[in-house]
C-alpha cells in the first residue's frame, strides 16, 4: 500500500505548509479545508478544497464541511474486504489514506479570562474530532497525524517506503484516542463549571506530561509529573520556572507543593521550610529576611536538605543565609539578580521561581480546587482545604481571654497546623513555630513531641490542634510545659474536661468550630 490521499486541516498551522509540499513531492494529493487551504493555497502547495470532494459547500459558517460519507467513507473503509471495496467503487467513493488535524483551540480559547460562553461554544470542534476517531479506528490502512511533533517521522517513512508501518499507525492512533478523550474531558469540566455541578455522575480529568521522572518515592517505583491543562491562579508548583539545579523528583515535587500552599497563608513576608511533607519551620517577619531567621530558628536540624519557600522575593542577605546549610529547593516569587548568583553557586539545590510578588494570592483570594486520591480501584475526590479563619468566629470558652499577643500567635499557628498531618499539634511563639507533633496516632502522642522539641521555648508559647481534644490529657500536658493560650476546633462530647483544665492552669482557650484533618 502507498499513501495516494491526504486530508488536511489543522487550527495550528506550525510546520504544515513544509509538511504538505514534501507530501506533494512525493505524489500524494491532499485535500484541505478553509483556512489551511487558503494557507497552502498561497505558499504554492498544490491542493483541492473539500468540497471537490464532497461535491457539497462549506456551509453554516464552516461548522459543515466535512461530515459528508464522501469524506468519512473514505476513512473507514476496510480495504481487504470484498464488500467494501464493491461499495466503494459502485458509488465512486475514493479513499483517504492520511488524515493531519488538530483541533479548535477551545483550551487557549477558554483560557482567556474575558471569554464568554457564546465564544467557548463556538470553539468546540465537531468535524475535526470525528474525522480523528474515523482514522484513528481504521488505522490498521490509515495514518493519522494529531501531533506536529510527528510530522518528520511520518515523512520519512513514506518516503522511505510509500506508507507509514502498522506499528507507528497503531502508536498515532492511541495518541488521537488520548487527545481527542482530553479535548472532551476539557469541555466537560467547562459546563460543570458554568453549571455549578463539579461532581457529575461521571467524572473524567485530563492532564498533560511535564516530565517523565526518574522515580517516584522510592527507586522502584515508577512515575511522572503532570499539570493541568487550565493554569491555576496564583503562585503553582506546575508553573514555576526552574532557574538553577538538576531535574526535580518526585519528593521534590510534592514537597515543594506543600511549601507553596503553607506560605500561601500569609499575607506579610513568611518563609516556610519543609520535609516529608510537614512543616519544620514557619516564620513571619517585617521582611524576608527575619522570616527566614525565625523559620530556620525554628528546627536547625530538620531544616537541613529540606525545601524552603518564601513568599517575597529573595535578597542578598537571605540568599546568604540559606547558602549556608543544604537545601533540596529554595522556591520564591523571585531572586534578586545578587542573590540567584549567590545559590547558583550551590551545584544541588534547585531554585524555582513562581513569578513577581505581586502574583502572589492573599489567603482571602485562593479559591478551592478539586484533589484527587487514588485508592484501589477507585479514586476519591475533594475540594482543597482553604478555609480561612475570620477572628470574629473564634468563641473564648474559658475563663480568661487570651491577650492580643497570645491571639496573634493563636492565629499564626492555626494557619500552619491545617497543614500538619493528622494528628497535629503546633506551638508557636514570637510568629514562629517552636514544636511541630505530626502524624500520629493519638493527640496526646503529638503534643508530647511538639512539646519536646520546644524544649524551653514552650513556655509561654501557644497550642493549635488540628482537631478537637477526645479528653483533657493534651491540656494538662500543655498547662505542665507552661503553654499559656490553647486554639482548638471543639465538639468534644468531653469539652467540658479540656475547659476545665484549662481553667485549672489559668490557660486561654479559643475554638474555631472548623476542624483542619489531614491525612
Amino acid at each position: 500500500m502507498a499513501i495516494k490521499r491526504a486530508l488536511v486541516s489543522v487550527s495550528d498551522k506550525t510546520g504544515i505548509t513544509e509538511f504538505c509540499r514534501a507530501l506533494a513531492a512525493q505524489g500524494v494529493q491532499i485535500i484541505s479545508t478553509g483556512g489551511t487551504h487558503a494557507l497552502l493555497e498561497r505558499e504554492g502547495v498544490p491542493v483541492i478544497g473539500i468540497s471537490d470532494v464532497t461535491g457539497f459547500p462549506e456551509i453554516l459558517d464552516g461548522r459543515v464541511k466535512t461530515l459528508h460519507p464522501a469524506v468519512h467513507s473514505g476513512l473507514l473503509a476496510i480495504r481487504d474486504s470484498a464488500e467494501h471495496v464493491e461499495a466503494m467503487e459502485k458509488l465512486g467513493l475514493d479513499y483517504i489514506d492520511l488524515v493531519v488535524v488538530n483541533l479548535y483551540p477551545f483550551k487557549e480559547t477558554v483560557s482567556k479570562p474575558d471569554v464568554s460562553y457564546e465564544d467557548a461554544i463556538e470553539n468546540i470542534d465537531i468535524g475535526g474530532p470525528t474525522m480523528l476517531r474515523s482514522a484513528a479506528k481504521n488505522h490498521a490502512f490509515v495514518s493519522v497525524v494529531v501531533d506536529a511533533g510527528d510530522y518528520a517521522e511520518v515523512l520519512a517513512q513514506i518516503q522511505a517506503g510509500g506508507d507509514t508501518t502498522l506499528e507507528t499507525r497503531k502508536r498515532l492512533a492511541a495518541k488521537v484516542f488520548r487527545h481527542t478523550a482530553a479535548y472532551d474531558a476539557l469541555i466537560s469540566e467547562y459546563f460543570a463549571e458554568q453549571l455549578g455541578d463539579p461532581l457529575p455522575e461521571s467524572l473524567t480529568f485530563t492532564y498533560e506530561k511535564v516530565q517523565e521522572l526518574r522515580y517516584g518515592e522510592n527507586p522502584h517505583q515508577q512515575a511522572a509529573f503532570y499539570r493541568k491543562p487550565l493554569a491555576k491562579k496564583g503562585p503553582s508548583i506546575t508553573t514555576a520556572k526552574q532557574l538553577h539545579g538538576k531535574e526535580l523528583s518526585y519528593n521534590n515535587i510534592n514537597d515543594a507543593n506543600a511549601a507553596l500552599a503553607i506560605v500561601s497563608e500569609f499575607d506579610e513576608p513568611a518563609v516556610v521550610a519543609i520535609k516529608h511533607m510537614n512543616p519544620c519551620g514557619v516564620g513571619i517577619g517585617a521582611d524576608i529576611d527575619e522570616a527566614y531567621v525565625k523559620a530556620y530558628e525554628s528546627d536547625p536540624t530538620s531544616i537541613f536538605g529540606g525545601i524552603v519557600a518564601a513568599n517575597r522575593t529573595i535578597d542578598v542577605q537571605t540568599a546568604d543565609r540559606l547558602a549556608q546549610i543544604f537545601l533540596e529547593i529554595v522556591i520564591a516569587p523571585d531572586f534578586t539578580p545578587e542573590a540567584l548568583d549567590i545559590l547558583s553557586r550551590k551545584k544541588n539545590i534547585r531554585l524555582l521561581a513562581t513569578g513577581t510578588d505581586s502574583q502572589m494570592q492573599s489567603a482571602a483570594e485562593r479559591k478551592p480546587e478539586w484533589l484527587v486520591t487514588s485508592v484501589d480501584g477507585g479514586m476519591l475526590v475533594q475540594q482543597s482545604d482553604v478555609h480561612s479563619l475570620d477572628e470574629a468566629d473564634l468563641q473564648v470558652v474559658t475563663e480568661r481571654a487570651p491577650t492580643a499577643e497570645e491571639l496573634k500567635q493563636l492565629l499564626f499557628a492555626w494557619k500552619v497546623v491545617k497543614h500538619v498531618k493528622s494528628n497535629a499539634i503546633l506551638l508557636a511563639a514570637d510568629s514562629m513555630t517552636v514544636g511541630v507533633g505530626a502524624g500520629q496516632m493519638n493527640r496526646v502522642g503529638a503534643a508530647r513531641i511538639a512539646i519536646e522539641q520546644a524544649g524551653d521555648k514552650a513556655k509561654g508559647a501557644v497550642l493549635a490542634s488540628d482537631a478537637f481534644f477526645p479528653m483533657g490529657d493534651t491540656v494538662e500536658l500543655a498547662a505542665q510545659a507552661g503553654i499559656t493560650a490553647i486554639i482548638q476546633p471543639g465538639g468534644s462530647v468531653k469539652d467540658a474536661e479540656s475547659v476545665a483544665a484549662a481553667n485549672a492552669a489559668g490557660i486561654a482557650m479559643v475554638v474555631t468550630g472548623v476542624r483542619h484533618f489531614k491525612h
